[in-house]
């Protein structure tokens, strides 16, 4: 295997810029056709992946853009293929546990829960498994595909599970609501040509790093936003192509919030519900206490989940 060498890593994964950036040089200018949006005023063009970091890291304002801009916005996510294999090194990693420590400290920047230690107890070899589970659960319903892939986030970034393993990739299915069997059937026949047609969509667009995700209106007007932003950014990103956009007034209690969303980190519960940050962990572990939520703590953080 040949071992490329290059200065940059997908797994280094800049805060200050908020990428996780490809190790090949990409363009930067959108190359592709324009693809309009058909059915909202703004079509929104998502590439990720599922161990992207800094794509953990936005979750709080993706939620937030969901809720306030839903009626306003569609969303298309794309799998961009962040780690191939270790056959590469670069940005100071070369092997899994160069990861842990990184991982660690993004967890801080973003106040997001992320354990680095997967990568030192059970450390994945690829993104592209659970990329092509992606697809697979895509092709059955895409609104599950979403809950999917925030269960194979949760299992990588909270519970140091290797999200490559079926077992793991079937277990986060069945929480989603997705037929396990057809989902298996998929995974190792049609979804992983859809894998390669993102990574093909992701050149034509000239991606290179995570997250990075294009706006378009109608007549195929664009805006990019460029890795993780705070929440103004991919607002004002939207108004800018559709100035009528009329923001929905949605319900900030917590009952209301975990119905929508059924697990919660205290970041998020900030972003959504408009609770000071100092204040939304303490709401969240008193609502745990009292038997509403369960909480399930990480070295670097928390996740509550909506107890039924």
């Amino acid at each position: 295997m040949t071992h490329k060498t290059s200065d940059t890593n997908p797994l280094l994964c800049n805060p200050e810029t908020g990428i996780c950036e490809m190790p090949d040089t990409r363009s930067n200018d959108f190359t592709s056709e324009n693809i309009p949006s058909k059915n909202k005023p703004v079509k929104v063009v998502y590439f990720t992946d599922p161990i992207c970091s800094s794509c953990w890291g936005i979750e709080p304002q993706l939620r937030k853009l969901k809720l306030e801009y839903g009626n306003t916005i569609e969303i298309e996510y794309h799998m961009g293929g962040l780690l191939p294999d270790w056959s590469y090194n670069g940005g100071g990693i070369s092997k899994p546990s160069d990861v842990a420590h990184h991982w660690d400290e993004v967890s801080v920047y973003y106040d997001m829960p992320i354990d680095g230690d997967v990568w030192l107890e059970d450390p994945l070899h690829s993104s592209y498994p659970p990329s092509i589970a992606f697809k697979a659960a895509q092709l059955q319903d895409k609104g599950k595909a979403i809950r999917f892939l925030r269960e194979i986030r949760e299992m990588v970034f909270l519970q140091k599970k290797n999200i490559t393993q079926w077992e793991h990739i079937a277990q986060a299915a069945q929480n989603a609501g997705l037929d396990t069997n057809q989902l298996k059937t998929d995974f190792e026949s049609r979804a992983e040509p859809l894998f390669h047609e993102d990574l093909q969509t992701a050149r034509e667009f000239g991606v290179r790093g995570f997250p990075t995700i294009f706006f378009m209106d109608s007549s195929g007007n664009k805006e990019i936003v460029y890795g993780s932003k705070p929440y103004a950014s991919y607002e004002e990103t939207i108004l800018k192509l559709f100035p009528k956009a009329v923001k929905i007034d949605y319900n900030k209690n917590w009952e209301s919030l975990f119905m929508i969303y059924p697990t919660l980190t205290a970041k998020e519960f900030s972003v959504l519900s408009g609770t000071p940050r100092n204040e939304s962990e303490k709401a969240l572990n008193s609502l745990s206490e009292n038997g509403r939520l369960e909480k399930i703590s990480t070295k670097n953080g928390a996740l509550w989940k909506w107890k039924l």
